[in-house]
């Protein structure tokens, strides 16, 4: 595993543990010898992720808009900064250099990148690990919520094993070296769960 693409607010949040969770994140790739890939700001969480891992001399990949470098909330120090010109772009290219996708504490953006590469790994466009550190029970109600879409059949049970959620950084960076992605039929489960729902509407 030689990138993980981490998705985080621009924001430090409300408790200081997320802060220094980033910052224990940040550690904990560079002395993995794992590159960070990241939306290319200075602020927030994704600043102390960015500047843990270049404190540690890890690689960072920032990838930010035109629009937010000329907004000056991009980190140009010591990094690989990517500038492209859309959200779509940016968020495609952070996609195809990691090698899997971590969510620390964050909001829509947040939601919307992870949510979109689980997306994609629930179609099996790629293989790539997925997982969220869940600080202090952040992503409590995210994951119990998870458990009610494939309790009402929205998500397929075996989607459970595309996300890896853990308390710690070490934790995670393990379980992701561990991952065990679906089946390569390429959306075989798809199907199943497809026909099994069209039973059901037959039925009633």
């Amino acid at each position: 595993m030689e990138r993980i693409c981490v998705y985080c607010g621009s924001s430090p949040g409300s408790e200081p543990e997320y802060a220094r969770t980033a910052d224990r994140l940040g550690k904990a790739l560079a002395q993995s010898g794992i590159g960070l890939v990241y939306g290319g700001g200075n602020i927030g969480m994704m600043g102390i992720l960015a500047n843990s891992v270049v404190k540690h001399n890890g690689e960072v990949t920032g990838v930010i808009t035109h629009h937010l470098f000329e907004m000056e909330v991009a980190f140009k120090e010591q990094i690989d900064l990517r500038v492209v010109e859309t959200m779509h772009e940016r968020k495609a290219m952070m996609a195809d250099l990691a090698d899997g996708f971590i969510a620390l504490p964050g909001g829509f953006g947040t939601m919307d990148e992870m949510f979109e590469v689980l997306t994609w790994a629930q179609l099996n466009l790629h293989q790539k690990p997925c997982g969220f550190l869940n600080v202090n029970g952040y992503y409590d109600k995210l994951i119990e919520f998870v458990h009610q879409m494939m309790d009402k059949q929205f998500v397929a049970s075996e989607c459970e094993n595309l996300i890896h959620i853990a308390d710690s950084p070490s934790e995670l960076i393990k379980a992701f070296r561990g991952h065990q992605p679906l089946n390569n039929d390429k959306g075989a489960w798809a199907k199943a769960l497809a026909a099994k729902r069209c039973d059901s509407v037959r039925a009633s």
